[in-house]
């Protein structure tokens, strides 16, 4: 019989249960949140303060004209006040620099500075500063604003001059003429006289001019070519012509050419180099000065001296070269490289500057036929003088060795049978015959194509040739020179002689055959079988 309650159920399976085996410990449970951050402490006690440092001082004073200022400045040095006086002792110096003035005086520095000039320029000026403004900031830039030399100093003239003008109450000339220049410059005006830049204005009536005159041109221009008035009289010069009133011929002026003819008598015109109005040596004394005439086929100087090394250093040292210099003496004031004006013109410390550029030539290059100058041994010691501030004597007289076997080369093998084959066409002297003979083309210039061939070999080639040799550029030697003269005188020249020569035997007129048998012979039997000339295969035993 069940007589169990259900509490006593309950209680047994309590019993039971608590006689298991025990669980494993639960997992951790998560982190809490952080707390709120605690308000800030009282700031602690302020610390003591540092001791001053010391003071930085800076002190300025004149530094005179030496080495650290070519004309003077001002020296800056800086440091700190270690001992407390206040003041900068040698001591404390710790930087030292420089503020250099760029010029002399306050008259160079400053350009504009005021310097009285007489009442006829000032009154010039007042005019003229409006009028061509560019005239007169160029003529206050210059040393003849400086030295009080003005529009009027310049430009007056007597009213019996053959030029002169009436002009605003005073009497002046347009043009400034080498006499004008000689009152203020006598010596450089006189040694210009002598040069043959003075007489390069001859060139009218030459071979040149009649290429400018007729060939080129005509006379429509006031019975002048416009080619010879803009072209060869701007480098030769003009004969300037005056009209009424002082008007100055429009077909003979503007002109500043080098050799100009002018209405005073005197040659020449200062500012072909000088250039209006700063007329200042620095512009004078750079090469691109004489390139403006010196270029070209026929006489290419600056191109030559460009591709020299003389050219090339200047060019890269044109800061050291000193252009302004008062005295501007090689090897003294610069040393970088020559000009055209150091070798001509130019100082040295043995030898004063000169305005005639022909006293250090020993060679005339521009003749069909070179010869040596008049006195040409005094004008070589010249110039070797000249080389012999960068050069030493055995370079500089090996270089005028090369040259003078150059020039010899150019003589004896081309120029002198090229002339003399070309005057014999023409009636002249056969060498071989020793006789003047008929002319076997027209007596004139250049209708004939030997010529054209002739002028070609010795006036543009030649000259390539023997000025490339004397300003050392080999280019203008070889390939721009005697490569040229070569194929003028081998295939054009000489051929065509003989072709004229040929003609003439042909031609029924036994008066041209001793002329036209003479000619055959010298250049098939003398020129063409001389050992120079035997490579060509063109010699014909007699």
């Amino acid at each position: 019989m069940r007589t169990l309650s259900w509490i006593g159920t309950v209680t047994l399976l309590v019993s039971l249960s608590m006689l298991g085996c025990s669980g494993g410990d639960g997992s951790n449970g998560t982190d809490g949140t952080d707390g709120a951050d605690g308000s800030d402490g009282t700031d602690g006690t302020d610390g003591t303060d540092g001791t001053d440092g010391a003071n930085a001082l800076v002190a300025i004073t004149v530094e005179p004209a030496g080495a650290n200022c070519e004309f003077g400045g001002q020296k800056v040095q800086a440091g700190t006040d270690q001992n407390g006086n206040d003041m900068l002792d040698p001591e404390e110096v710790t930087a030292i620099t420089y503020i250099c003035d760029a010029c002399e005086g306050e008259e160079e520095c400053n350009p504009f500075i005021e310097v009285a000039q007489s009442a006829q320029t000032d009154a010039c000026v007042a005019c003229h500063e409006t009028t061509t403004p560019a005239i007169v900031e160029r003529w206050q830039l210059s040393r003849h604003y400086r030295e009080g030399a003005g529009c009027f100093e310049c430009h007056q003239a007597d009213a019996t001059d053959v030029d002169a003008m009436s002009h605003n109450g005073e009497t002046i000339a347009i043009l400034v003429t080498p006499d004008d220049c000689a009152s203020c410059h006598p010596a450089a005006s006189a040694e210009f006289e002598l040069s043959h830049h003075a007489q390069a204005g001859q060139i009218l009536g030459s071979l040149d001019n009649r290429l400018a005159e007729v060939i080129e041109g005509d006379l429509s221009f006031h019975g002048a070519s416009p080619v010879s008035v803009m072209g060869c009289a701007y480098c030769h010069g003009s004969e300037v012509e005056v009209e009424a009133g002082g008007t100055l011929a429009e077909h003979t002026y503007p002109n500043s050419g080098i050799g100009r003819i002018n209405p005073d008598g005197s040659l020449g015109a200062c500012s072909a180099c000088h250039m209006r109005h700063d007329f200042s040596p620095a512009q004078a004394r750079r090469p691109e000065n004489c390139g403006r005439c010196h270029v070209g086929p026929d006489h290419p100087q600056i191109e030559i001296y460009n591709e020299s090394q003389h050219g090339i250093l200047f060019y890269a040292n044109e800061d050291d070269m000193a252009l302004d210099s008062e005295t501007w003496v090689v090897g003294e004031d610069y040393s970088a490289a020559p000009t055209c004006a150091t070798c001509h013109m130019g100082a040295t410390s043995s030898q004063p500057a000169t305005h005639d550029v022909g006293t250090r030539l020993s060679w005339v290059l521009r003749s069909p036929v070179s010869g040596h100058t008049a006195d040409w041994e005094t004008k070589r010691d010249s110039m070797q003088d000249v080389c012999g501030t960068c050069h030493s004597s055995g370079h500089v007289d090996a270089f005028f060795a090369q040259l003078d076997a150059g020039v010899a080369l150019y003589n004896n093998k081309f120029a002198i049978p090229a002339k003399a084959i070309h005057d014999a066409v023409r009636g002249g002297v056969v060498p071989a015959v020793g006789a003047s003979l008929v002319p076997l083309v027209t007596l004139d210039t250049f209708d004939d194509e030997i010529e054209w061939a002739y002028w070609y070999l010795w006036h543009h080639e030649g000259r390539r040739a023997r000025s490339g040799m004397a300003m050392v550029g080999p280019d203008y030697v070889q390939w721009h020179g005697f490569y040229d003269v070569a194929e003028r005188f081998y295939f054009d020249l000489v051929p065509e002689a003989q072709h004229i020569a040929e003609e003439a035997l042909l031609d029924g007129d036994a008066t041209n055959d001793a002329t036209a048998q003479a000619i055959l012979d010298y250049i098939e039997t003398d020129v063409l079988c001389r050992p120079e000339h035997t490579w060509f295969n063109r010699c014909r035993t007699p």
